[in-house]
């Protein structure tokens, strides 16, 4: 374990903080304080943190945790990790915005499924994490509170919807975050800070929704700056429960065990661009070919191997399916003109695209989600992982609503410049986004690793493995301080 009080508390990753708590090395309360001072020095600089709670409160809270220790009580494994939520889960007595000026006062009564699991494994909840209007865009904005700026520029985006979270991180003001993932938010972040995401295979971690039966696009999953640090995280949020019926029932313990594994002949495809179907600026991808020869490295065998797939198909069926969701949560207040009045316009196409679906194009569309997926089952018969990039630009500014061209191509929606995600989302199967070094403007971007269905422990393994051979994270914070 790191020194706590060499390397200081906040430099200690999930994993480490754990045990120097349970140890008592250092106490909950020094934790809080520790987060909290540095919390007030580097968050007015990127805005990832917002909804902030009262200091002396936290304090208070830290301290009953001491206590509970001291009294020989059974702990949590976050027992005294200060936390802030991505504000699209409600936290009982915190603001629940969505990033919307029509809940920009609401106060969440109840917590969701997620919260809940955190708060029994002994989290204090310090507030929440900033993102892009109701979770749409990659692009952490909104008019509640503001941009979120990136950990290596502040004035670059920190990505989105979970770029609160990955800025957080990134910046030691929590030590792991929650985040969800529809259209790339636990990969496109993570590589624009340099640390990790883990998108996990749906049904991981059970979630609240209208339809519970209904294989979703989103997810909920975990940042770290290790992916040990996402394996402990994803031990408490994941595991069954029967509001949600197709939640899956292994055990999550296995999680934070060790990740050791020798991946020695273990056989990698890299997708790259998809064969020139899928547009990148420059250097995004020749970091992401160069970041293979770590995997080589670690023993696997690497192969520029592409499926036959038709990605612009792809893309257009999970536009359909993008619009249907968002349209079936966002229709009233559509509907309710003072209320569509404050919607963002990408939030409005949206909408209006979904509602004028008919059932034909949404079947063909899901049918369309099926062959992709029986495609790359297929495909990856022949290897273990498939391994793409995380982002298609480095981060841009943050004044800007989205990319409008990337590699000199037109971008024809809000999000077709995170089209490399959609693979993955479509597929269902898990994702893990490492770092894979800094362009010439010293930013950086991230590859994912995709394994097979339900193959989340597999992922952090080989993120595991990739992470002690390339170090991204530690040889290169980011110099906020």
């Amino acid at each position: 374990m790191q020194d706590a009080r060499q390397d200081g508390i906040t430099g200690l990753g999930a994993v480490d903080l754990a045990a120097a708590i349970r140890g008592r090395v250092v106490s909950c309360g020094e934790v809080m304080r520790a987060y909290l001072e540095r919390i007030h020095r580097i968050n007015p600089q990127v805005n990832a943190l917002v909804g902030l709670a009262d200091d002396a409160a936290l304090l208070r809270e830290a301290e009953a945790a001491d206590a509970a220790l001291a009294r020989g009580d059974a702990v949590g494994p976050l027992h005294g990790f200060p936390l802030a939520v991505k504000d699209l889960d409600p936290v009982r007595g915190l603001r629940f915005t969505q990033g919307s000026p029509i809940f920009a006062d609401r106060i969440a009564e109840t917590d969701s499924i997620m919260v809940a699991r955190l708060r029994a494994a002994g989290a204090i909840f310090i507030g929440k994490t900033n993102i892009p209007e109701f979770g749409l865009g990659s692009h952490s904005f909104n008019p509640v509170y503001g941009a979120t700026g990136n950990a290596y520029d502040p004035e670059k985006t920190g990505g989105g919807s979970s770029g609160g979270a990955a800025v957080a991180v990134a910046l030691r003001m929590q030590p792991v975050a929650d985040g969800s993932d529809h259209a790339g938010s636990l990969r496109n972040p993570p590589a624009f800070n340099n640390c990790y995401g883990l998108r996990p295979s749906w049904g991981r971690i059970p979630a609240e929704a209208k339809d519970v039966f209904s294989p979703g696009l989103g997810v909920l999953g975990a940042i770290g700056r290790t992916p040990a640090d996402i394996g402990l995280m994803l031990s408490v949020l994941a595991g069954y429960d029967p509001r949600c019926p197709n939640a899956i029932r292994q055990d999550p313990s296995a999680f934070a065990n060790s990740l050791a594994r020798d991946f020695r002949g273990t056989r990698i495809a890299w997708l790259g661009d998809c064969g020139g179907q899928i547009p990148f600026d420059p250097g995004v991808l020749d970091l992401g070919r160069s970041a293979l020869s770590t995997f080589v490295d670690i023993g696997c065998i690497v192969e520029e191997a592409i499926p036959r797939y038709d990605m612009e198909q792809l893309w257009q069926d999970w536009l359909v399916l993008r619009a249907f969701t968002v349209a079936a949560s966002l229709r009233p207040f559509h509907d309710e003109s003072r209320q569509r009045a404050l919607l963002k316009p990408e939030a409005v196409w949206e909408v209006e695209r979904g509602l004028a679906l008919g059932a034909d194009r949404i079947i063909a569309a899901l049918e369309g989600r099926t062959r992709w997926y029986e495609t790359l089952r297929r495909f990856m018969d022949a290897y273990d992982f498939v391994v793409m990039p995380s982002a298609q630009v480095f981060p841009f500014d943050k004044t800007l609503r989205w990319p409008g061209t990337v590699g000199g191509q037109a971008m024809d929606t809000y999000h077709r410049w995170m089209q490399i995600t959609i693979p993955a989302t479509m597929s269902g199967l898990p994702a893990l986004d490492v770092p894979a070094g800094f362009g010439a403007g010293g930013l950086p971007t991230g590859i994912q690793i995709v394994g097979p269905n339900h193959g989340e422990l597999a992922c952090l393994q080989l993120g595991a493995a990739y992470d002690a051979a390339s170090n991204w994270v530690r040889r290169f914070p980011p110099s906020l301080q």
